[in-house]
């Protein structure tokens, strides 16, 4: 019986590994990751996990994976890609053959350069053990600082204002949620956080950082100085590409694989956060996306082409943020539109659509209380994956039905 093994016990790993077993594969699966759970999702760590400090967000649970005959080994490393003898090295030095491997390595937080790490007051948000030892700090009374104004940074922002702390964010760009977001949805956001009281400090610079007994310093370029009970860096993830680049595979920002997830060698296929990719819909230019439903996508893709698929990964780019009542949708990428139309929804809400200079909707970005925009987002990445040339008058106008436009 053939053999598979998928390193990378995350959202991306279990997913390929239960497509495998739905598509008909009968020979081994073999799933292995370093974390002690089973796998996880992540997105709830910067909310749901810290709010009520629940215990992580099974993909499955165990009687799952074994009526699937799924072997899961955790709390394992991988020091080796073998690609004559087809097989991997674990770290304990024994090895596993494999016929098809897929890597699901995911990425790791960028670390903060200089940054006296391992005190226990400067630290990241990653796995659920991060979550865990962050909302030991988030009591009312105490003060946090969050370095970074992405996604990551203000959903924990978020968090931590519901349960009494006091935050101060730090972002070195003129705004906050720089990468994919309009200057105008972010401007909503800032305001919002604002007004629930959190700190956000733009263009600030880091001078130094150190972790002193009870309490962690930032000293900016301008000689402010924030003193903060904890210190969370959420300056963004790099692809954990490492095991790859020893085994000779090619990276550029990730793994780098075609269309259908195969590395050069035709028996290794990656999927995820780790993995760069060319994309049809935006002239096959190559792209990494840290994104829950990308990861659940590719795993279903390379499960389908581990098995002698063809297809290639064609789905529009979606992103999700939740924050307070608020919530943030965008499908498509929006650099490289010349003309944004905007549609009003009532009650705050609204969504920009993205237009680039042949008129082409590539892109659309949503902010409202709840799932306002959720359903027009979803016709909008239809929309866009259909490579629509719509009237921007009909795009603006909030009677017009997208479902239409789809239609014509």
């Amino acid at each position: 019986m053939a053999n598979f093994v998928i390193v990378g016990a995350g959202e991306c790993g279990a997913r390929a590994a239960f497509a495998l077993r739905d598509k008909g594969f009968d020979g081994t699966i073999t799933l292995i990751g370093s974390e002690a759970h089973l796998p996880y999702e992540r997105p709830p760590l910067s909310k749901e996990a810290l709010v009520t400090s629940a215990g992580p967000k099974l993909v499955a649970d165990a009687e799952r994976y074994e009526k699937a005959r799924i072997d899961v080994l955790t709390g394992r490393t991988v020091s080796e890609i073998d690609r004559a003898g087809k097989r991997i090295v674990l770290g304990d030095g024994s090895a596993l053959a494999y016929d098809k491997l897929l890597l699901t390595t995911g990425a790791r937080p960028r670390a903060l350069p200089g940054a006296p790490y391992g005190g226990g007051r400067i630290v990241a948000l990653r796995s659920h053990e991060d979550a865990a030892a962050i909302r030991a700090h988030l009591v009312d009374g105490s003060h946090i600082a969050v370095l970074g104004g992405g996604f990551i940074g203000l959903e924990l922002a978020a968090s931590a204002r519901k349960l009494g702390a006091t935050v101060t964010l730090v972002e070195g760009l003129p705004r906050v949620l720089t990468r994919g977001v309009p200057a105008e949805i972010a401007a909503i956001v800032a305001e919002r956080h604002a007004v629930e009281g959190v700190e956000i400090l733009c263009g600030a610079k880091i001078a130094g950082v150190e972790d002193l007994p009870g309490e962690v310093c930032i000293t900016l370029e301008d000689g402010r100085v924030v003193s903060a009970n904890l210190l969370v860096v959420g300056i963004g993830a790099l692809p954990n590409t490492e095991l790859a680049e020893a085994a000779g595979l090619a990276t550029d920002n990730g793994i780098a694989v075609d269309g259908r997830l195969r590395t050069a060698d035709p028996d290794i296929f990656a999927a995820g956060d780790c993995t760069s990719y060319p994309l049809p819909l935006y002239g096959e230019r190559r792209i990494r996306l840290e994104s829950w439903r990308n990861a659940q996508e590719q795993g279903q893709l390379a499960a389908a082409n581990m098995l002698g698929g063809s297809e290639t990964h064609s789905a529009v780019p979606w992103f999700w943020s939740d924050q307070y009542d608020m919530t943030l949708q965008i499908a498509g990428l929006a650099d490289g539109a010349v003309t944004t139309v905007r549609r009003d929804m009532g009650e705050g809400a609204f969504i920009l659509f993205h237009l680039d200079a042949e008129g082409r909707l590539i892109a659309a970005s949503g902010i409202g209380p709840g799932n306002a925009v959720a359903r027009d987002i979803r016709l909008a990445e239809m929309l866009i994956a259909a490579r629509i040339h719509p009237d921007p008058a009909e795009l603006a106008a909030p009677e017009t039905k997208l479902k239409k436009l789809l239609a014509a």
